[in-house]
């Protein structure tokens, strides 16, 4: 059974994810982080929000 989990992970087909890390500042002045996992095509999409 293991043998066929490590044959499936090595397909190249299915979507690659990129982490998008922003920093956003507060009304006092600190900032503070946010991460999400978007799909690569939409990483411009998620920093412009």
């Amino acid at each position: 059974m293991a043998k066929k989990v490590v044959a499936a992970l090595k397909k190249t087909e299915g979507t690659k994810y990129a982490k998008v890390i922003k920093a956003i500042k507060n009304k006092n002045g600190s900032c503070s982080y946010r991460e999400e996992m978007v799909i690569e095509s939409e990483v411009k999409n998620a920093l412009v929000k």
